[in-house]
């Protein structure tokens, strides 16, 4: 049987005839006879296990597969597994090499943010790992995502007033020609309001949502929530009383 054949298998997103694939590319080895590959493209399913998608095979040294909106979805974890044999010996195959996982989808970064009552200013990064496709009209090769938070406390619970201020509540991710980092991306800042109160440490979820569009790919994807904690910090008080008195905020 033939040895493992370092065929390094990557998975990288790419814009085909305005429709989203992935690309799954591995390295030819050096071989006297030409080799053929089968190509397995798996993905992750909610309980955790890989569901086979499709499986190829082919001479060249990659595999196409279109991101349709129901066999792959956004939000999958996709792979790709490649196994090489010579077309005389079907039989004796290389040892099967599997790609890195790649998430398909649109994703926080940072995943998720630790702040405190300060006032500073959090960049968060949104990321599209996979092309933005155009719909043909004008000014439509973007997608917009409508932001909200939702506060809960400590235990969970919908509590008070907004514990997070963003710096805007929508964003355009334009497409652009995909690179290592991913397809498209925009940034907001997150704050922390300074509310006054003694109210412990709370949590708070950022989502996002897409604008409707026409493709079964983007149709109801909501990307994964953001948690944010937010550290309470203590605040300064001052006092006036009898006639008067003043206690200033530095205890005086």
């Amino acid at each position: 049987k033939l040895m493992s054949l370092a065929l390094q298998p990557l998975i990288t997103p790419k814009l085909v005839e305005n429709r989203a694939h992935l690309k799954c590319v591995y390295e030819r080895p050096p071989s006297r006879q030409p080799l053929h590959y089968e190509v397995l493209w798996s993905r992750l399913s909610d309980a955790g296990a890989k569901e086979e998608i499709r499986r190829d095979t082919t001479q060249q040294p990659f595999s196409y597969l279109e991101m349709d909106g129901v066999h792959l979805r956004l939000g999958d974890t996709v792979f790709c597994t490649v196994t090489a044999f010579m077309k005389d010996t079907p039989d004796q195959q290389s040892l099967p090499e599997e790609s890195s996982g790649f998430y398909a989808g649109i994703k926080f970064l940072p995943e998720s943010l630790q702040i405190a009552e300060d006032g500073k200013e959090h960049v968060l990064t949104i990321l599209s790992t996979v092309p933005i496709t155009c719909s043909g009209n004008d000014d439509s090769c973007k997608i917009t995502l409508q932001l909200s938070t939702e506060d809960l406390g400590k235990t969970g619970q919908l509590v008070g007033p907004p514990n997070v201020a963003l710096s805007s509540c929508q964003v355009d991710l334009h497409a652009l020609p995909c690179t290592a980092s991913g397809c498209a991306a925009a940034a907001l800042t997150v704050t922390a309001v300074t509310d006054f109160a003694q109210d412990g440490d709370r949590v708070t979820h950022i989502s996002a949502r897409a604008a409707t569009r026409s493709e079964p790919l983007w149709r109801g994807y909501t990307p994964k929530d953001v948690q944010v904690t937010v550290q309470d910090l203590p605040t300064g008080n001052c006092y006036s009383f009898t006639d008067p008195h003043i206690i200033t905020f530095d205890g005086w």
